[in-house]
């Protein structure tokens, strides 16, 4: 997507959400990491603000379950625009078998299936659902992108 947009000359700025709560061991009064992520984003996005920019691309995996503490992050009255991506268990299967090198393919296509199922349940209505089976990754950024808005 961030290419994309460079290439069109979108102001943005991008940030892959799990860096924001890489900590071990998470901080007890913070289990899930909701509270340092929030803290995190706060920090990286009023130096990003503070370039002018007003667009961000977020990502990461259960952001579309986070509106909340993300628009607190960003100061209240963001408009939030999400995608989930979805996979049939045969694409999530054979995309797990590529990078699984180890024993735990079988533990790791378990876990991804509860967690597609818990997320398609969970994520609200104003969410975009995007199929990414049989669809490269530019054409997928290109649909993304799209969903923003930002080209027009």
């Amino acid at each position: 997507m961030s290419r994309l947009l460079q290439a069109a000359e979108v102001a943005h700025c991008f940030i892959e959400g799990d860096n924001l709560d890489q900590v071990f061991p998470a901080p007890p009064d913070d289990p899930v990491r909701e509270r340092i992520s929030e803290a995190n984003l706060r920090a990286v996005w009023a130096n990003y603000r503070a370039l002018g920019q007003t667009r961000l691309v977020y990502t990461n995996t259960a952001a579309v379950l986070s509106k909340p503490w993300m628009n607190r992050a960003l100061g209240g009255g963001a408009r939030f625009i999400g995608a989930l991506l979805t996979a049939s268990d045969a694409t999530a299967a054979e995309r797990l078998a590529k990078r699984e090198v180890g024993g735990g393919l079988g533990w790791h296509i378990e876990r991804s299936r509860i967690a597609a199922d818990w997320l398609e349940r969970s994520a609200p209505s104003w969410v975009t659902r995007v199929s990414t089976d049989g669809v490269s990754a530019v054409e997928l950024a290109q649909r993304l992108v799209a969903l923003t808005g930002w080209m027009s």
